[in-house]
């Protein structure tokens, strides 16, 4: 019998917090996220450390922040000698496995991102971060028809259908297969959706209209800001149903609820047209705050104001394998950067790091000279940058002064 939980880490691309039902978002449909989280601790208050996918990932896998970990880059590999949760777990008796998008291998700059060539890129043996079983792909951004290689065959094979459905079937064989081992087992089911390509066929849920979809206040209307938001949303909410319906169709009945940690993330958000940006790679709330839902055993359902991060997800791991309370539950604030200006079009422009509360933001450049400042209690959606005003500079300077201790 074992008497430690079983934990599974469900990691998305791209889903931004708001972008649930049960976060309010109108455009939503998302019935088996709403489900779990009803039973769950919801974390409304999540950030991703780095809102880009190599920075965050290798901060998810190691709980030591960019570029502390050995990635800064867009193209840095996690090194070899890192430590990972996967060992950590390992350490602890724990059966390890890994399905889905790495998106921290070595990668080819001259290969395009998206595409047959990127999804056939092999993960060798000794860079998957020690886990036990691997079976998934380094990127490629192949929503249908995905590549995967690893445990069951070390060649890139084809998986015909749906991304989300595919991966989440590989992890629901998992655990199957595991439910009789004597080991807990730890495994971590990485999904690329709802990443773009937004136009590219969503398992047969059709996009939304696109003028019926519900615009928030800071998106500027009336040009072609508002079209392509508008465009790219009818597709991404698509996505965001067909990666809902996976979950729910597999890993959660796979995942009882008696013994098994279910924790639901994402590595970042996106702008979707928010302040007249898209994309990722900026300190605005779209882009950094994630959904963070944690199901364990016998813990009720609350919603938590804490200030955490995913890259808080290895200890707590950590903690409830050695059967401790998640640590971290009361903190007031949480750092978020970029510590690189990744150079693909409309990401962010410039390096920065900031601190921020449920109730105000800072961020500060590259110099470290202050560049936004959001009363988000007063201001949720960052229409009025207070920086530069009078009567906020002592509370500016007591932020920065703040996050610089952390450096």
């Amino acid at each position: 019998m074992k008497s430690r939980p079983n934990i599974l880490w469900i990691v998305t691309t791209q889903w931004r917090a708001q972008a649930c039902g049960y976060a309010g978002d109108p455009n939503a449909r998302t019935p088996h996220l709403d489900a779990l989280a009803a039973e769950s601790v919801n974390f409304a208050e999540a950030v991703t450390p780095h809102p880009f996918g190599p920075q965050a990932r290798a901060a998810l896998l190691t709980g030591v922040r960019s570029p502390a970990n050995g990635v800064r880059e867009y193209f840095d590999a996690l090194p070899a000698g890192a430590r990972t949760i996967a060992q950590a777990m390992r350490d602890r008796g724990y059966a390890t496995a890994f399905f889905g998008k790495w998106g921290v291998g070595k990668r080819d700059e001259n290969v395009p991102l998206v595409g047959e060539a990127a999804a056939k890129v092999i993960v060798p043996e000794g860079a998957r971060g020690g886990f036990e079983v691997w079976d998934g792909f380094e990127g490629g951004f192949q929503l249908n028809d995905p590549w995967r290689h690893g445990r069951r065959s070390e060649a890139p094979q084809r998986e015909r259908g749906y991304q989300s459905d595919a991966v989440c079937g590989w992890a629901a064989d998992f655990v199957a297969e595991a439910a009789s081992g004597r080991r807990p087992w730890f495994a971590v089911v990485s999904l690329e959706a709802p990443h773009p390509p937004y136009d590219a066929p969503a398992a047969g849920i059709a996009a939304r209209a696109a003028g019926e979809i519900v615009l928030a206040a800071n998106v500027p209307r009336g040009g072609a800001i508002e079209e392509k938001a508008r465009r790219e949303l009818a597709g991404y909410y698509a996505h965001l149903e067909a990666t809902d319906r996976a979950i729910g169709r597999m890993l959660l009945p796979a995942a009882r609820r008696e013994d098994t940690a279910v924790v639901f993330t994402s590595v970042h958000g996106d702008m979707h047209g928010a302040h007249g940006l898209f994309r990722k790679g900026w300190p605005h709330e779209e882009s950094v705050r994630v959904p963070l839902l944690v199901r364990r055993p016998g813990e009720t359902a609350r919603t938590s104001r804490a200030a955490v991060s995913v890259a808080d997800l290895p200890a707590w791991a950590r903690a409830w394998a050695d059967g401790q309370p998640t640590p971290g539950d009361a903190r007031g604030e949480a750092e978020i950067s970029m510590p690189a200006v990744v150079a693909l079009p409309h990401q962010c422009d410039r390096i920065w790091r900031g601190l921020r509360s449920p109730q105000r933001k800072l961020v500060v450049d590259g110099s470290g000279k202050p560049w936004l400042f959001f009363d988000l209690e007063r201001d949720p959606g960052e229409q009025e940058n207070l920086v530069g005003r009078a009567e906020r500079a002592a509370e500016v300077a007591a932020w920065r002064a703040r996050l610089q201790a952390r450096a």
